[in-house]
């Protein structure tokens, strides 16, 4: 599985491949120059920070490099102790379709294509790739985003989900109570949605962008 030094040394190294430092690397990508600092990795309980997925999608787009560019630090960083596997690939317009997904939101049947992803505990992770504008400016036609069913869904996060009727969508969770699920839309330009709970097929947890 990965580690907390694992990423770290990746972001490090990643910033080295370009010439930049750490802080320089935050700074290109937008972010806060001190987003990358050694003092913001560990808090002062001595628990571990992690870099979120939404910046380090932000420096893969600001130094062009690609998802397996830094997969491949994070492998060299593991010093061999961590490997990639492949996991199931599926258009994001196909998956609103019949025979992908059981009714819990589990990657099942034939049709799917695969993407290496490090290692990881989560043996139904999945993996879908945009099309078209509408989860813009978050994610672009071509962006490949890694899917959880497995993995606790909390205010705020990035979200698949599928309707009753069919449709998948990726928003952000606003809230979730017994009976309905509010989704914020990642675009500014599409509403955010209101769902009854007895409405909605499966939800599942967006963990990685590739940008």
């Amino acid at each position: 599985m990965l580690t907390h030094r694992q990423i770290w040394t990746a972001v490090d190294a990643l910033a080295a491949r370009y010439s930049l430092t750490p802080s320089g690397l935050a700074k290109r990508a937008g972010l806060d120059p001190t987003t990358f600092n050694k003092s913001k990795r560990q808090g002062m309980d001595g628990r571990k920070r992690w870099p979120n997925t939404e910046s380090l999608s932000k420096i893969l787009d600001a130094t062009g490099a690609s998802l397996d560019e830094f997969l491949a630090l994070i492998l060299e960083a593991g010093q061999g102790n961590l490997s990639a596997r492949s996991v199931p690939l599926l258009g994001f317009a196909e998956a609103g379709t019949g025979g992908y997904f059981d009714d819990g939101g589990f990657p099942v049947g034939g049709g799917w294509d695969d993407v290496k992803f490090p290692e990881s505990r989560d043996d139904n992770l999945y993996a879908l790739e945009i099309s078209g504008d509408s989860m813009m400016p978050l994610y672009r036609n071509g962006d490949v985003i890694i899917v959880s069913p497995n993995a606790e869904t909390r205010r705020g996060d990035r979200v698949v989900l599928k309707t009753n009727d069919g449709e998948v969508m990726a928003k952000t969770l606003y809230r979730r109570t017994i009976e309905a699920i509010e989704l914020h839309s990642l675009n500014p330009d599409h509403d955010n949605l209101v769902f009854p709970m007895s409405d909605v097929t499966w939800i599942a947890r967006i963990l990685w962008a590739s940008q």
